[in-house]
């Protein structure tokens, strides 16, 4: 088939190399524009231009698809679908009338549940036990297309940076899968029971409330980890808790139990195992107590 291709960040780039082993024919990507990046603030392509460009396909990177000359250039390719997977910009109707099959998405959920754009957090968030992704037709609505096929996958304690990585996998080879006999995949609708919305994860919410229950606490962990990373504050200074485990414990929460960093919540208590001071690797948590002892009754927050 004659695709184009748009995606953003690391979750799409499976989906963009197996649609070219799959022998698909990739005639551009569509990606955000570099952002800057690093220490030096340096613009940086996304995963996805990086990606296309090593597979020598033609890469676009408007900041906006509503004007009309950048619809025309889109319709110009000619495409038979448009495979869409995160790209982060609202496709106007014009879009997704283009391609002559339309446009796919590969979602990361089992939809209608965490429609928007942070399914994965939201998951480990919510304690959901299963996942998966959803390949579905785009229409105007938030992720409310209908569905073509959808694949499963076991939350079972994973970090958001491990689930996603398997959900871009199995996105990737169920989207190919779908693209190989389309009439076998007849839309079905969404059913209008169990919509929930994923909103976006806000920089807040990375910050650990020993308040909750060590259950909820440790989820928080799993949910931003690697990225931006679960924090507690002491003396001023940011510890990202990448790694983390529930044990028993009672105490005022945020208020560390012992000498080895198991930390009091609502109910039951957290230790974390992964840990990174700013501007430092990471390092287990053993390690840094080695080098910077937090004692027992140390107030966290």
């Amino acid at each position: 088939m004659r695709i184009v291709f748009m995606g953003t960040p690391d979750f799409a780039v499976p989906t963009l190399r197996a649609l070219v082993a799959a022998g698909h024919e990739v005639v551009a990507a569509y990606s955000q524009p570099p952002r800057p990046a690093g220490r030096g603030k340096q613009l940086q392509p996304s995963a996805v231009h990086r990606a296309a460009e090593a597979l020598g396909i033609p890469v676009r990177t408007p900041l906006s698809l509503k004007g009309a000359d950048e619809q025309a250039a889109f319709a110009a390719l000619a495409a038979d679908v448009a495979v869409v997977a995160a790209y982060g910009l609202i496709l106007p109707q014009a879009v997704l009338d283009a391609p002559r099959l339309g446009c796919l998405n590969v979602h990361g959920s089992l939809l209608p549940r965490w429609r928007g754009a942070a399914p994965v957090q939201r998951a480990i968030l919510a304690g959901d036990e299963l996942t998966g992704v959803t390949i579905m037709h785009m229409e105007r609505g938030l992720d409310t297309g209908p569905m073509l096929a959808t694949v499963e996958s076991p939350v079972d304690g994973k970090t958001a940076g491990e689930l996603t990585s398997e959900l871009a996998e199995k996105g990737a080879a169920l989207m190919v899968s779908v693209l190989a006999d389309l009439p076998a995949y007849p839309p079905k609708l969404q059913p209008e029971e169990g919509v929930t919305y994923a909103h976006k994860i806000e920089k807040a919410e990375s910050r650990l409330d020993f308040t909750r229950s060590a259950i909820e606490v440790e989820r928080q962990v799993r949910a931003f980890a690697p990225g931006p990373g679960a924090f507690f504050e002491l003396e001023g200074e940011r510890y990202r808790v990448l790694g983390a485990t529930i044990q028993p414990g009672s105490g005022e929460p945020g208020t560390t139990l012992d000498g080895g960093l198991a930390i009091a919540c609502g109910e039951g208590a957290l230790r974390p195992t992964l840990i990174q001071r700013a501007g430092k690797p990471a390092m287990e948590t053993a390690a840094l107590l080695r080098g910077r002892a937090i004692p027992a009754a140390t107030q966290l927050g």
